[in-house]
């Protein structure tokens, strides 16, 4: 008789995991309180506009591509796949920087506006290629026992971790401006961290997006978790929407199941943890069963910072770069203000996806959808939003139309919608707000990171950002790969 595997929410760590222990001869049922799947990585409909969610984002294409063949199926038969000529566009003080992953004239770019980093940009991708060959198969491998530090894969690559240097001390010594600096560090963001406090080994992030592109799947990011449904449930998964898991059923320390909302109470031989990690487990686990994520103990983590995000639907389509960041001016301050002093920016740094120059299936003809991410304090910050939004609101506004070719955008906005930090958490049951889950410092990485395999509870496995290798959706979808594969490997032994 097969196993039976229950997974808690219907992320896309949750789908992929899904999809690929089905494919394996797993009865796999997907238990998910909203009406919709996708969990942050869901699709948002505001009259006949549609928006990512969550990510907007899609690096590292190989990876969602390799959990469809582990299932014996072709991501391209779900998804059509644009690849963006342009990564993105970055606006500075007075100049901007287009990034283009042609080598040669990305570096033309570069000494453009900064002499003589042009050759720093050269080193950088070449030396960053070693560091990233010996990363890989530590974030493709479980990380749960102190001795796997001692474990060929992660001897060979110490002298490449950059152990003692931030990302931005990493990058420095590859750029002398502080702009071109800020072009290849601000992907800490995507860890929910300033770049410098986040670990030099993470250079790899903006070397991944030189080196292998971004994408847009037609329809938006959120039509990977759609395909990932769709392939699990053809391979015999069961997703069930509006059943929500109240708590895990446990017998000491062993889980027997799941009790839903409504009372009803499912046995399985392992449970897959999807929902966020620090909210699951001081919701669904009742106080003094765990030590090490006790709940006094999970508040007292590090956590990453959290994002005011707003949805517009326009009566126009600005034809300007799909991905545009707008640094704050004093860009340190800024980050500090995140994570350290946990103040709301005055000066803040704002992405902007005008996915519509890409895509024309998001808006009616002649408009758009764009999406607004500003990265804010996590709910530590104690920032009253319902006070505060309106005016932060207008800030954003104000920053937008001031240094961007956006510049009428107010007038253009037929439809809106915004979430801050307060509804992260309390809509989409995120712990604090923290959209990256657990910060990515060395003392929060690989063993000391929440283990895929869970290390307090006997049958319970976890996917998504707080576990094993982090956040960002394609290491989420590599954690799911990790404990999709160890299940696997439990069941025949």
């Amino acid at each position: 008789m097969a196993k039976k595997i229950l997974i808690i929410g219907a992320g896309p760590g949750g789908l992929a995991a899904a999809m690929m222990l089905a494919s394996r001869g797993f009865h796999v049922e997907v238990f998910e309180k909203k009406k919709t799947i996708g969990g942050s990585n869901s699709r948002l409909k505001l009259g006949d506009f549609m928006f990512d969610k969550g990510p907007t984002f899609l690096n590292m294409a190989y990876i969602a591509e390799d959990v469809f063949a582990y299932a014996g199926k072709n991501l391209h038969d779900y998804i059509r796949m644009i690849e963006l000529t342009e990564l993105y566009e970055l606006i500075f003080d007075e100049t901007s920087l287009k990034v283009t992953q042609d080598i040669e004239e990305m570096k033309r770019r570069i000494d453009q506006i900064a002499p003589g980093d042009g050759d720093g940009y050269l080193r950088f991708m070449k030396k960053t290629k070693r560091k990233m060959n010996v990363l890989v198969p530590i974030l493709q491998s479980k990380m749960d026992k102190f001795y796997h530090y001692a474990s060929w894969r992660v001897v060979r690559a110490l002298p490449w971790l950059s152990l003692t240097k931030s990302l931005y001390n990493d990058v420095s010594s590859y750029f002398k401006d502080e702009r071109i600096k800020q072009a290849f560090t601000f992907q800490s963001n995507y860890l929910g961290m300033s770049s410098w406090e986040s670990p030099g080994l993470f250079s790899i992030l903006p070397y991944i997006e030189h080196e292998y592109g971004v994408f847009h799947p037609e329809g938006g990011i959120n039509q990977l978790s759609k395909a990932m449904a769709k392939a699990a449930a053809e391979l015999g998964a069961i997703i069930y929407l509006e059943k929500g898991v109240r708590k895990l059923v446990l017998d000491g320390k062993i889980v027997k199941g799941v009790e839903l909302f409504s009372g009803e109470r499912i046995e399985a031989d392992e449970v897959i943890v999807n929902s966020d990690f620090a909210h699951t487990m001081t919701t669904m686990v009742d106080e003094g069963v765990l030590k090490k994520y006790s709940k006094r103990r999970l508040e007292n983590k590090s956590y990453s910072c959290s994002a005011y995000t707003m949805y517009l639907g326009l009566d126009k389509c600005y034809p300007l770069s799909h991905h545009t960041i707008v640094f704050a001016n004093d860009y340190k301050r800024n980050s500090e203000q995140l994570t350290k002093s946990f103040e709301l920016p005055d000066d803040p740094s704002i992405y902007i996806q005008n996915a519509s120059v890409t895509d024309s299936t998001l808006a009616p003809k002649g408009g758009s959808a764009l999406y607004i991410h500003v990265p804010v304090p996590n709910s530590k910050s104690g920032i009253d939003w319902d006070k505060h939004e309106e005016r932060f609101r207008e800030l954003v506004f104000d920053t937008i139309e001031k240094r961007t070719s956006f510049n009428d955008l107010r007038k253009h906005v037929v439809i809106e919608k915004t979430i801050t930090p307060k509804q992260w958490e309390e809509d989409m049951s995120i712990y604090k707000g923290a959209i990256y889950s657990l910060s990515h410092m060395l003392s929060q990485l690989m063993v000391m990171r929440p283990h895929n395999q869970f290390e307090e509870l006997e049958n319970c496995w976890l996917v998504g950002g707080a576990t094993h290798p982090g956040s960002g959706l394609p290491t989420i979808l590599e954690s799911a790969k990790i404990t999709a594969k160890a299940i696997v490997k439990k069941e025949k032994h």
